[in-house]
């Protein structure tokens, strides 16, 4: 096959112009300079793709960050003792009842756009600012960015090794596409924590296999089988662990002790040394943006992990819930006064959802009594200057009968009226579940494990039990569940081998000229050039959408520079859902990104013989990407820039 990648608007053609079909060229179409800056090397099969074994650096500390979209917080751990995970301190200020292990997502910059704070500090000093003097600070929750310092680790453990023994590992949503991912790396090189230089300091782990990660490393006694609550009951009945419903599996496994043995000598918990080789799982990863979906199947001997279908997930984390409250606000107090109070009140509005919150973290489906939610008085007080009469008057006449107002000056919820606000993202997090379930490539799903700061949810944890218990499919929830990817993503730092084969989300190729064949290419991709018929925008691919890639695995493929004395080279390489994409202009069909070659004077080969030798990993949480100037053995190794669009 002749394959000449697509150049990108770079000049990179130099030569005449070349004639073209009289055929007109469809609107958008890459032409002349976009497509004819490499000429093909030979006609021969490009080769197959090849594994190589990721190098591990000695690190010797691991440190991760879970940048959530509600809280976020960070944990270490030693090479020297991997599996003690230290945990960051506890933060100041915090609300009552709510573990500190975390702290929330939010960030106050001063009216001069400076930074001021971040989490629990930043929270409660916005809140005890004057509110005329509050609209002019810059006050932001619930986003999804990067901002860490390393002296908070140094104070927790002085004897921390040099910066650049350090790993760092962040997670972010699997479902997140590749500029997703590039913008948290530039975030953290920004912030300081590596350098571009030293890229390999820096992981990127998703958040569902991180979990996964993590519960493979579990006891037992860590886990909690939801399947044993009593029937009709918010609580635990008789208490049965998930210890007995292994007792059958184990007595099985006994006739194979060696095996087992084996297992836990590798590092796994209990619960996989139970479990068969080929053993499949889905890890549903519920937090406060997002839902996030992943199966697993696991492979022994060395209790490595298979993905079976390519990540997916949608919109139904917590937050969804404080949507539906504001929603509710908004049919008793109206939507015009709440989107006013938010603006003009934004500090007693932070009051609000903090109250809100601490309520919403009690709700559970069988809990007897109402609920009360505090109103700030700035609220109360707004609501009589802007409306002319009291909230207890709008409760009245609101159509809104299950909120009252109580005589301590609350409103007061009713526990059907809490639930019925989880009811929207509850439904859509099943919803997403079941369709995966039903999917042919994870047929045979014996767990299911729930994890993600939303998986604390009692209603949460309820209606998934109800829903995908009867199915056969065991709900398992492991004990400290909040903190359970941060953890994970600590022990994936340590050994990132551990997902050995991953399913490609999109097919990836480049735009090239292959030689035209009249009645199978388009009369419109006919490009004449120096007296030769080419057939351009051709979709190359390197991977398809849904391809099961091993960790290392390579895909190459060698082109030539277009001209002698070439000094850049630009690949463009595009991506599609499809599978069977023929053109770069196909329905679906875009560029994702642009990897370029310097390219440096060589005396040793013939112009036209010049090879150019790119390969890409696909295996890994990131795509990367080589181009190697066979002539001068000079290597670029970088991500693809996939912000360039």
């Amino acid at each position: 096959m002749l394959a000449v990648p697509d150049m990108g608007l770079q000049g990179l053609y130099l030569g005449s112009s070349p004639e073209r079909s009289p055929v007109p060229s469809p609107p958008g179409s890459p032409r002349t300079q976009e497509s004819c800056g490499i000429a093909p090397l030979t006609p021969s099969q490009s080769p197959k793709p090849e594994v190589r074994a990721p190098q591990r650096a000695p690190f010797s500390v691991v440190v991760a960050i879970d940048f959530g979209t509600t809280s976020s917080g960070y944990a270490f751990s030693f090479a020297s003792d991997p599996e003690a995970i230290h945990m960051m301190r506890k933060w100041e200020g915090g609300d009552p009842g709510v573990a500190h292990q975390k702290t929330p997502t939010c960030l106050l910059l001063t009216p001069e756009g400076a930074f001021h704070s971040f989490g629990y500090t930043a929270r409660d000093y916005y809140h005890d600012l004057d509110p005329e003097e509050a609209r002019d600070w810059l006050y932001f929750e619930k986003f999804k960015m990067k901002i860490h310092s390393t002296t908070e680790l140094r104070e927790q453990c002085p004897s921390l090794p040099e910066k650049d023994t350090v790993r760092w590992v962040l997670t972010v949503p699997a479902i997140w596409k590749q500029p997703a991912k590039q913008f948290m790396r530039e975030a953290a090189y920004l912030a300081g924590l590596v350098s571009r230089e030293d890229a390999e300091q820096l992981l990127i782990a998703l958040e569902p296999e991180a979990a996964s990660v993590y519960c493979r490393k579990l006891r037992l006694h860590q886990l909690l089988d939801l399947s044993s609550r009593a029937p009709g009951s918010g609580r635990l009945g008789e208490r049965r662990s998930i210890d007995s419903s292994f007792r059958q599996a184990r007595e099985q496994l006994r006739r194979s002790r060696h095996s087992r043995t084996f297992l836990v000598e590798s590092g796994v918990g209990e619960l996989w040394a139970e479990m068969q080789a080929g053993d499949r799982y889905v890890v549903a990863d519920c937090g406060g943006g997002t839902v996030d979906l992943t199966v697993h199947q696991l492979e022994q001997p060395h209790g490595t992990l298979k993905e079976l279908y390519k990540a997916s997930g949608g919109p139904y984390g917590a937050v969804g819930v404080d949507l539906a409250f504001e929603q509710l606000l908004g049919r008793i107090f109206g939507e015009d006064f709440i989107t006013t109070f938010k603006r003009q009140r934004p500090a007693a509005w932070v009051d609000l959802t903090i109250a809100f919150e601490a309520r919403k973290r009690t709700a559970g489906p069988h809990r007897a009594g109402a609920l009360n939610i505090s109103l700030p008085f700035s609220f109360i007080d707004f609501y009589r200057k802007q409306r002319g009469h009291n909230v207890e008057t709008a409760l009245r006449r609101s159509s809104v009968n299950f909120v009252k107002w109580s005589s301590q000056g609350m409103l007061r919820m009713s526990c059907e009226a809490m639930n019925e606000l989880f009811q929207p993202t509850v439904s859509g997090i099943i919803q997403h579940i079941e369709a995966l379930l039903a999917r042919p490539e994870v047929q045979g799903v014996k767990l299911l494990f729930l994890v993600g700061g939303f998986a604390e949810s009692a209603v949460l944890q309820h209606a998934v039990q109800a829903a995908l218990g009867a199915r056969g499919l065991r709900v398992v929830v492991p004990h400290d569940v909040g903190l359970t990817i941060l953890k994970g993503a600590v022990l994936f730092g340590q050994a990132p081998g551990v997902v050995r084969v991953r399913r490609s989300p999109l097919t990836y190729g480049v735009g090239v000229l292959n030689r035209f064949v009249a009645g199978r290419h388009p009369p419109e991709k006919l490009l004449v050039r120096d007296g030769r018929r080419w057939c351009t925008d051709v979709f190359e691919r390197f991977v398809a959408a849904e391809q099961s890639v091993a960790l290392g695995e390579e895909v190459r493929r060698s082109y030539c520079p277009a001209r002698p004395g070439q000094r850049r080279v630009l690949i463009n390489l595009y991506c599609c859902a499809a599978e069977d994409a023929r053109f770069i202009t196909d329905p679906g069909v875009r560029k994702c990104g642009a990897l370029s070659l310097e390219l440096e004077p060589s005396d040793g080969a013939s112009p036209g013989r010049r090879e150019i030798r790119a390969a890409m990993q696909f295996g890994d949480t990131e795509i990367k990407v080589t181009a190697v100037d066979v002539s001068t053995n000079r290597s670029v190794r970088a991500a693809i820039d996939f912000l360039s669009n």
